[in-house]
Order: structure tokens, then C-alpha cells, then sequence
């Protein structure tokens, strides 16, 4: 992982628009007086969404003055948490390669090379037409899915490099990759078929009647005041 800097060139200013301020007077307001610096990660967040997805300095300062917490606050959040981008990112995609162990193991090396030859040879430098960007960032939190990429808000898992590249290609072209696992796994689901609990007869009620011969004392109309069959095997 890099030293994470604000970049070298930054805006005069930021403010928020009207409705993004409304909504972050609203955001403050669900804190008790006080606690309105617990409000610095979703204020921070949209400021970033507003400003063409990366954070300046201005910006920075500007929430950090409506919290009312020193600026090095903002700064210490902004370049902790890899979802801040403090450089420009790509206009269609920036793209998150997951580097963490199950990753590594299933081929995100892969992925990176497509970010390489797609996008730029080095992270954090825009493509030839200032539309992708890409990084190499710690866990996303898809391990089961591995390897994946996160997009702005979106991941893609199960990847190969062909998978990974015909996404690319069609956020190129200004369509919009179904997101989530590329080879059909609903959420973390095993891979493959179900090896486990796929008796149909688990599902049918079939085995209730066997189940409840074991445990008489739960039968309808036993007595709740019947002695506890003896414990055999203390003799």
C-alpha cells in the first residue's frame, strides 16, 4: 500500500449543492449535540460522490468546518480508509483490486495485469482518456468470492481475466456489467452444486413423525408434570 497524499493540484473551493447540504444538516442531526463528528464518514463520502468522486483539500476543510473538529481529523479519516480517493479517478470506473491473501490465491494478479494493459501501467494514473482509473486496495470483505473489484459502489467477483476484461469493455462502451459474482453464485454460496442437506425429504415435513418419536415427552397431551426417563448410563 502507498503513502496516501492529497494531490498536488486542488481546487480553488467546495461547497455543497443545496440538496447535498440538506441532506447533510439532516445527516448531522441523527447525532446527539456533541457527536456531530460522528457524521465525518457519510459528510465526507458524499462530498467525494459531488466532486467527481475524489476528495480535495477544499472539501476536506469545508466538512471538517461544519462538524466543528480540527481539519487534521478530516485528513486522518480521508487517508485511512482506501474508499477516499484524494487524486482524481476515472470518469466511467475506478477500479479496486483486491490484493489481500484469498485474492492473491484465486488470480487477482490477473485482474492487475488487466488494469495494466487497459487502463495504465501505474495505479492512481488516469487512462489515455481520463475515463478509468485503478488501485490496489486491502480486503473488500467478498474472501468466499475471491478474487473480485469494487467499482465506485458496485463488486464484481468470481473473476478471471476474460470476465474482468469484458467488464471493462462494457463500462467503455457505456453500459452497465451485472454486478455481484460472474458465474452465478447467489451471495457466498459453495461453488458448484450443493453437496449437503439436499435430501428432499428434509423439506416435505415426511420426517416429522420420526423426529417427534424421539422426544415423547413433547407429544401433545404428555404431561408436563412427567418424571424424566432415567439417565441409563450412570448405572
Amino acid at each position: 500500500m502507498a503513502v496516501r497524499r492529497l494531490h498536488p493540484d486542488q481546487p480553488h473551493d467546495f461547497s455543497f449543492t443545496p440538496e447535498n447540504l440538506a441532506w447533510a444538516n439532516e445527516t448531522i442531526a441523527k447525532y446527539p449535540p456533541g457527536k456531530q463528528a460522528s457524521a465525518l464518514i457519510p459528510l465526507l463520502w458524499r462530498a467525494q460522490e459531488q466532486a467527481n468522486n475524489w476528495l480535495s483539500e477544499p472539501a476536506l476543510r469545508y466538512v471538517a468546518d461544519m462538524l466543528g473538529v480540527a481539519y487534521i481529523r478530516a485528513y486522518e479519516v480521508a487517508t485511512f480508509y482506501t474508499m477516499f480517493q484524494l487524486s482524481p479517478v476515472g470518469t466511467k470506473a475506478h477500479v479496486q483490486v483486491c490484493g489481500t491473501t484469498p485474492c492473491q490465491l484465486r488470480g487477482a494478479e490477473g485482474l492487475i495485469d488487466v488494469c495494466k494493459r487497459r487502463i495504465s501501467e501505474h495505479p492512481h494514473t488516469l487512462s489515455d482518456d481520463g475515463q478509468f482509473s485503478w488501485e490496489e486496495v486491502e480486503c473488500l470483505g467478498c474472501c468466499a468470492n475471491a478474487p473480485m473489484v469494487q467499482i465506485f459502489k458496485d463488486t464484481y467477483e468470481d473473476l478471471t481475466p476474460e470476465s474482468f476484461d469484458k467488464i471493462l469493455g462494457a463500462i467503455a462502451r457505456g453500459s452497465a456489467p451485472k454486478v455481484g459474482s460472474q458465474i452465478g453464485r447467489k451471495t457466498s454460496s459453495p461453488e458448484g452444486p450443493l453437496t449437503s442437506l439436499v435430501d428432499p425429504k428434509l423439506y416435505d415435513g415426511s420426517t416429522v413423525g420420526s423426529w417427534r418419536a424421539r422426544f415423547p415427552e413433547l407429544q401433545e397431551g404428555a404431561s408436563a408434570d412427567a418424571p424424566a426417563s432415567p439417565d441409563k448410563s450412570k448405572g
